[in-house]
């Protein structure tokens, strides 16, 4: 019988975040699959954990993922973590997890904090609907391809960066998207934790002062709806499911689309059940 892939949350910055559970669960199990073992070593030490670990990060993942898939159909079971955060999400972690689906290996869930929904809760921008993208690609234009499709779109954009990129990315994003609000939000959970409410241009006027520092996660008002855009009601039955997938019900999912499409929302529910 198998063993268990436990998906671990860690902090990411105040270890006063890592939960019980989290610290049972790293005691129990065979070994830990870390993305970097020397950073994950500061957690296991200052909590006593003597759980033996294995590396698993972008660079190894192929060959690190087939002996993790191994032991576990051996009936070892493991914990796989991230430096900081819940793993999986825009991390390598994502393969092993698919890995150990397709062997029938149990995935279980502990879950921890992420930063994504971390700044996004204290951003102030609406959350109601929001894209997480991750890291944009250092290839200028992939980069550019990338922000050309999210230019129309309406949702929150939510992002990552590094502080020697960014001011090249607010730069990108200025000249794709147009003078937006954002929120620049580092130093989540720790002492000098901070939240920018701040647009493209007067960003990049602030850091030409005081460069940035340390990482970022970037929240960016998404683009206003086009007014004059003309739906088929096709379109606007779809605009509704899309809303239906976030969590509206199928009443409020037509009325939402109804404001957006200029279609009768009684023709929208009538297409939606």
């Amino acid at each position: 019988m198998s063993g268990i892939l436990y998906v671990l949350g860690t902090p990411i910055g105040n270890l006063g975040d890592f939960s019980p559970r989290a610290k049972e669960i790293l005691s129990q199990v065979d070994f830990i699959a870390a993305e970097d073992t020397r950073v994950t070593i500061k957690l296991l030490n200052k909590f006593e954990i003597n759980t033996p670990m294995v590396s698993y990060h972008e660079h190894n993942h192929i060959t690190s993922g087939e002996k993790i898939i191994a032991r576990l159909l051996g009936g070892e079971s493991s914990a796989l973590v991230t430096d900081a955060g819940m793993p999986a999400i825009s991390d390598p972690g994502e393969d092993l997890v698919l890995l150990a689906h397709k062997n029938g290996i149990t995935v279980s869930s502990v879950p921890g904090p992420s930063a994504v929904i971390t700044a996004l809760a204290i951003s102030g921008m609406p959350s109601g609907r929001f894209s997480f993208e991750g890291f944009l690609s250092t290839a200028k234009q992939s980069r550019k391809e990338h922000l050309d499709s999210l230019k129309n779109d309406t949702r929150t954009l939510i992002f990552y960066e590094a502080p020697h990129k960014l001011v090249n990315t607010l730069k990108d994003m200025l000249e794709a998207f147009g003078d937006r609000e954002i929120a620049l939000c580092k130093e989540l959970t720790k002492l000098h934790e901070t939240v920018i409410r701040t647009t493209f241009s007067k960003a990049l006027a602030d850091f030409e002062v005081t460069p940035p520092k340390g990482e970022y996660v970037m929240i960016v008002k998404g683009a206003e709806p086009t007014a004059d855009k003309e739906y088929t009601l096709e379109q606007a039955v779809t605009l509704a499911k899309e809303y239906q997938k976030g969590g509206e019900s199928a009443s409020n999912a037509a009325k939402l689309a109804a404001k957006e499409t200029g279609f009768k929302k009684s023709d929208i529910y009538k297409s939606l059940i």
